[in-house]
């Protein structure tokens, strides 16, 4: 037996993301979140969002607040309110009823002992265990005794699903159970749960990981009890480490918001990063939102896992900052300074964005670049740049500080001619003469263009502190 509706398609598309909140929105959960927006979006179809807060013991506001942050934050709107998938259990719970009145679903009251028996049995026959519950063609149970719903499954043929990632896909119906749907307590099982809120919001396409394949022929079950429309399915590979390996936090699988807040990653760069996990348009590896959204096909996801790698992400993410707007990028960099930025350091930091970007691979970096913008007089020096102001770097400090002081336009085209003469008079290469200003101006070995530094210190600080190392005691 095989799907027989007919697949919806364009604006009569409508798919939907459906986390559980009981942790941060993690690259997994995004990385599907987005396939399904995507393909939404390509349709002219809607997108929605359902949070799947049935496990009320771990599921937690700041998990829901975290995931709906993430996704807002990632650029992926969703249309309408977001569905709470615990606030309709009674809707659930009634969807079990209306299958034990039409004699798809019974009452079960085995025991534990019984199904541990009957687990046993299998195990010592070297068999797939699959519950075979003496009630299944019983009415005679005592309704005021705990008890379980069970789905009346087919037992003979097979079941296909046609994958739109995975191809065709069949399953004997002697390997799917009668699963549970309504526990002791009356309350919905999430297989349960997830087909009737998928009927209920109109989903037609079902794009989520491949672990969830074996589901789908469960749920199918459900589905076909209820004759209703079958979706469209696409399960898509899982992702994994640089190495290959399951993912895990050693590869980099934090939630979205450490991204953003930990590592300085930029929204657009995550996109892009997420989009190529397991999807590819040609040769294309810069692809921004308008251009996934115009290009985007299931047939582009490929059926082997992909491969989540941060020197990826850190290459995309320093691309994206290359082409950011300045004064966005200095209010997003600005974030990770040691303190609260003033309107004044403020728009320092927006007209350094043009040298500090150029070799930054995320807002941390940028930062960190910054930091010798608000440095207090005298600098304390880092080792390395203490040790560019040993020897003879303190004279040629002096001639540098004489050849400065003596600019009269104080552009990186004219200082770079007086640091230049020094270096000639002196007669040493540029580097010379630059690496115990550099030291002086930042303290530190590395910087942005050392042209820039002083243009951006502008000529009192600068010279100030070039004339505080000079008069500094050794090793100060």
């Amino acid at each position: 037996m095989s799907a027989s509706s007919e697949p919806a398609t364009g604006s009569n598309i409508v798919t939907r993301f459906a986390p559980s909140p009981t942790g941060f929105l993690h690259i997994g959960g995004a990385r599907t979140a987005l396939f399904n927006w995507l393909f939404a979006r390509a349709s002219g179809g809607k997108f929605l969002l359902r949070i799947e807060d049935t496990d009320r013991a771990r599921s937690t506001e700041p998990a829901i607040a975290a995931i709906l942050d993430g996704m807002r934050w990632l650029g992926l709107d969703w249309d309408g309110e977001e569905v709470y998938q615990f606030a309709r259990a009674e809707r659930h719970a009634a969807v079990a009823h209306a299958m034990l009145k039409s004699g798809r679903a019974y009452r079960c009251w085995m025991t534990q002992d019984e199904i541990a028996a009957q687990r046993e049995a299998a195990q010592a026959a070297k068999q797939p265990y699959r519950i075979r519950s003496p009630w299944r063609d019983r009415t005679d149970g005592p309704l005021d005794q705990p008890h379980v719903v069970r789905i009346r499954a087919e037992r003979e043929g097979s079941t296909t699903i046609r994958d739109l990632v995975q191809g065709e896909v069949t399953v004997q119906n002697a390997e799917l159970d009668d699963m549970v749907l309504l526990r002791s307590d009356g309350t919905p099982t999430y297989m349960l749960a997830v087909v009737v809120d998928d009927h209920d919001m109109g989903v037609t396409h079902v794009i989520r990981g491949d672990d969830h394949l074996n589901n789908a022929f469960r749920q199918l079950t459900i589905i076909r009890a209820m004759d209703w429309p079958e979706p469209t399915y696409a399960h898509i590979p899982l992702i994994h480490g640089a190495d290959g390996a399951k993912l895990s936090k050693r590869h980099g699988a934090l939630g979205v918001d450490a991204y953003r807040d930990e590592l300085g990653v930029l929204p657009e760069a995550l996109f892009n990063h997420l989009l190529r996990l397991g999807w590819g348009h040609g040769d294309a590896e810069i692809i921004d939102r308008a251009q996934a959204v115009e290009w985007f096909t299931l047939e582009g996801v490929g059926k082997s896992p992909s491969r989540f790698d941060l020197k990826k992400l850190d290459s995309l993410n320093g691309h994206y900052i290359r082409a950011a707007d300045d004064e966005r990028l200095a209010q997003l960099a600005a974030k990770f300074l040691p303190f609260e930025a003033t309107p004044q350091q403020l728009d320092l930091l927006q007209r350094s964005m043009p040298a500090l970007k150029l070799r930054a691979a995320n807002l941390r970096e940028i930062a960190d670049g910054a930091a010798f913008l608000f440095r207090t007089r005298p600098l304390e020096m880092d080792a390395d740049a203490q040790a560019l102001l040993e020897g003879d770097a303190k004279a040629r400090l002096h001639s540098l500080h004489a050849a400065l002081d003596a600019v009269d336009e104080w552009n990186t085209e004219a200082l770079e001619t007086a640091v230049r003469q020094v270096a000639e008079t002196a007669g040493v290469k540029l580097g010379a003469a630059a690496q115990p200003l550099r030291a002086a101006l930042t303290g530190r070995r590395t910087s942005p263009g050392i042209f820039d530094v002083l243009v951006l210190l502008g000529r009192e600080e600068s010279l100030g502190r070039i004339a505080d190392q000079i008069t500094a005691s050794p090793g100060n």
